[in-house]
């Protein structure tokens, strides 16, 4: 006799989406880039930074693959990625971390936060961000049922509203997740800034989740720093960074997360589960580029994007779009509100239609109802064609 099962109580049918699933939507940073793709016009709207990748890291790439390193590694990665990581980290920030314990080399810095969430967070829990928010960051979360919870920072300079950021926190706060250098604004937030956000960590015993990608895109003289070089913090701190943006290989997805060996265990684990590994022969491109690339490099790096920013702030100014003035990462909001439409996101197709530019709506990187008068514009593109775009707002 065929046994009967009822189905699930709120559908007629087993076969059904989960319960995330009619909440999810396409990103509006990749809607408009399949729309740009679709007109062959120039690409602001997404980070994927076409400009040229470092001799020493393509070069040892091809070489790794040649020579055989096309399988899986270590569910963490290479010894040879995670001992150039902890040098760095340690070079850069006075930051030891174990390579053997203590370092995982993710698939991508997104890989390594879907992980760190995984791993340290449960549903329901409430983590805290700041708003305007990088999308991503925002749906891994959800996507573990995990509840974001957004503390404003204050317009024109994004600060830091510290009442803002306690009133926040409830019994069900479990983490804070900080983005700096950030996307979309490039605020860096300040030592005053990370001293306070420290301190509620510390005061309510919660994790910080740190997003570091942008760590070497700073203008100005302004510094970057990591939250984890702060007392009490290591051992609380989840650093996340990777090499998409700083080596241009956005197409790798190559990252790395650094914490304190406790936690390390259960987030390999994790991304071994999602994962496996992330890519062999890359992961030797990236370990070149830490250890052969002078500290020039990083220097240049920030001088040549600061030049780029120059140059897409002139160009907005000029169309009637003012821009906010990011001290670091490689992105612009800017005032979109001369532009035809009732929303970010008409205005947005409205300006690829007339300049064949892409950006993307400032309502992605906001709750419901901001940023409706915003559009963001990237700005690490290689010169030719950044100059074109440029050329191309200013015919508004």
């Amino acid at each position: 006799m065929t046994r009967a099962f009822a189905p699930h109580p709120h559908t007629t049918s087993r076969l059904a989406l989960s319960e995330l699933a009619p909440g999810a939507m396409q990103s509006e940073i990749r809607a408009m880039t399949t729309e740009c793709d679709r007109i062959g016009g120039i690409n602001l709207a997404q980070g994927v930074c076409d400009t040229p990748v470092p001799a020493p890291v393509e070069e040892e790439a091809i070489a790794a693959i040649r020579a055989g390193h096309n399988i899986y590694t270590r569910l963490d990665g290479v010894t040879r990625l995670r001992n150039a990581i902890a040098a760095k980290q340690k070079k850069d920030y006075g930051l030891d971390y174990n390579p053997e314990t203590e370092v995982l080399v993710a698939s991508g810095a997104t890989g390594g936060l879907h992980a760190a969430a995984m791993a340290l967070l449960n549903p329901l829990d409430e983590v805290l961000l700041f708003e305007p928010f990088y999308g991503y960051h925002v749906a891994t979360l959800k996507s573990m049922r995990v509840k974001p919870v957004f503390v404003p920072l204050a317009e024109p300079d994004w600060t830091l509203d510290v009442d803002a950021l306690h009133a926040a926190i409830t019994p069900r706060t479990r983490a804070i997740l900080l983005n700096t250098p950030a996307n979309p604004s490039g605020k860096i937030f300040s030592r005053a800034e990370i001293e306070a956000i420290a301190a509620v960590c510390r005061e309510r015993d919660l994790f910080l989740f740190t997003d570091e990608i942008y760590e070497y895109y700073v203008y100005d003289g302004h510094r970057h720093i990591s939250p984890a070089t702060l007392q009490g913090m290591r051992e609380r701190t989840i650093v996340m960074s990777g090499f998409s943006k700083t080596f241009s290989v956005t197409g790798w997805r190559l990252g790395y997360v650094t914490a304190d060996a406790k936690w390390m265990a259960a987030m390999a684990y994790f991304h071994d589960l999602t994962y496996v590994c992330a890519p062999s022969a890359f992961q030797h491109g990236a370990a070149a580029g830490l250890e052969q690339l002078p500290p020039s490099f990083y220097t240049q790096l920030a001088a040549d994007h600061e030049s780029k920013r120059a140059r897409i702030l002139a160009a907005l100014r000029d169309a009637g779009m003012e821009p906010s003035v990011p001290a670091g990462a490689y992105y612009v909001l800017a005032r979109a509100t001369r532009l035809p439409g009732k929303t970010a996101a008409e205005r947005a197709r409205h300006l690829l239609a007339a300049t064949g530019v892409a950006a993307v709506a400032g309502s992605a990187f906001f709750r419901h109802g901001r940023g409706e008068d915003l559009l963001r514009f990237c700005f690490a593109k290689r010169d030719r064609e950044l100059d074109e775009a440029c050329a191309r707002l200013r015919r508004l």
